[in-house]
């Protein structure tokens, strides 16, 4: 996106938000009157992360109109040098953004569009993310140093205070909250097959500050449990008391792509349902759209692209995945998919990184493929 543009294509949108680094949609209710209308004047915004400098612009958020699908005609919110990863909470009041140059999680209040705070981290940060009470938050920090074991932990941030407590997790990559925050899950994928074939399983709300050695020394916390028996775990959603765990399989190394249902409350494992690929999920009612790129998959004749990744759709009402008992699976484009969404008129929308251009997007001419 050009710096100085204004309007953005409605066609064009969709896209730029998605290759942003991280963006996140705002509503703040349907009554029109201004009362309940932030500073913007906006009543439906997105915020899209961008960490540009230049003479007449600096890094920060960006406030898109949500309605018109038009750059505002509003500041930008302050959000650190360099703001790339984002979360928003469910309550849609509080967004945190991850900026590398100051290596912090910065607090943005949406209501005021104001910058509330930042919070210094150990380390650079790969996940985050923010449970209904949105006081707590919590980010994995691989690097994390914790003196005597080996790298890496999720840390838990008072945004409020400003103050965190540290938990050891061996190079903890991507955290999963429960509605709550009471319930944490940490995946450590690619690092050796006892830890990357396991998933932590996190109670933040007990842990002792300032550092609670976790899931580094079981017998000195309580904090941590360990639950094996997985494929390459990467990721999760969490639903009540039930916990979707999608094995990467065959693209991370291991065997077979699948779902795995974890019951949080026992913490055994009560079904597997193979599937194509694995790595970004959404849960919608009883139906689970699953997101991955298997190897090998070849693409039809008519994309000049070699191969394709995979959506599966899982039916959890009978445990099924007919796309991959009936070797029909959904193909899209390849990469490592790591966000997915659905619009509220019913379009699903999978990122991905790391995947094969085909043709030039700012100059098309025939195919353009590129990993949405």
């Amino acid at each position: 996106m050009s710096l100085g543009a204004f309007r953005l294509k409605r066609t064009v949108l969709p896209l730029v938000i998605l290759l942003l680094a991280s963006a996140g949609f705002i509503s703040c209710g349907s009554s029109g009157s201004s009362i309940h209308k932030p500073p913007s004047g906006l009543s439906t915004r997105v915020l899209a992360s961008q960490d540009v400098s230049s003479s007449t612009s600096l890094g920060g958020l960006i406030i898109v109109n949500g309605q018109k699908d038009i750059v505002a005609r509003a500041s930008e919110i302050s959000a650190g040098n360099t703001p790339g990863l984002m979360t928003l909470s469910p309550t849609r009041a509080t967004l945190l953004a991850y900026d590398p140059s100051t290596v912090s999680v910065q607090v943005i209040n949406t209501t005021t569009e104001t910058n509330a705070g930042r919070i210094s981290l150990p380390g650079p940060v790969s996940s985050m993310v923010l449970p209904a009470t949105t006081s707590i938050g919590y980010a994995a920090v691989p690097t994390a140093v914790i003196n005597g074991y080996p790298p890496g932990a999720v840390e838990v941030m008072n945004l409020t205070t400003g103050s965190t407590t540290t938990i050891g997790v061996p190079n903890a990559q991507t955290v999963i909250s429960n509605a709550n925050g009471t319930q944490l899950l940490v995946f450590s994928p690619f690092s050796s097959p006892a830890v990357s074939n396991s998933v932590y399983v996190i109670s933040p709300l007990i842990a002792v500050p300032p550092v609670d050695q976790g899931c580094d020394n079981l017998a000195a916390s309580s904090a941590c449990k360990v639950v094996p028996g997985f494929d390459q775990p990467v990721n999760a959603i969490i639903n009540g008391n039930t916990a979707y765990i999608l094995n990467c399989g065959a693209e991370c190394g291991g065997t077979q792509a699948s779902v795995m249902v974890l019951d949080l409350t026992s913490l055994t494992i009560t079904n597997t349902i193979p599937v194509n690929g694995a790595t970004a999920g959404f849960l919608s009612g009883s139906t689970l759209y699953v997101a991955g790129t298997p190897k090998g998959t070849a693409c039809p004749s008519s994309t000049a692209a070699a191969f394709c990744g995979t959506l599966d759709i899982v039916d959890l009402s009978s445990m099924t995945d007919p796309n991959f008992t009936n070797h029909n699976p959904i193909l899209i484009t390849d990469g490592y998919h790591d966000r997915i969404d659905l619009s509220l008129g019913g379009q699903l929308f999978i990122g991905s990184h790391t995947c094969t251009n085909v043709g030039n997007v700012n100059k098309p001419t025939g195919e353009v493929r590129v990993c949405l």
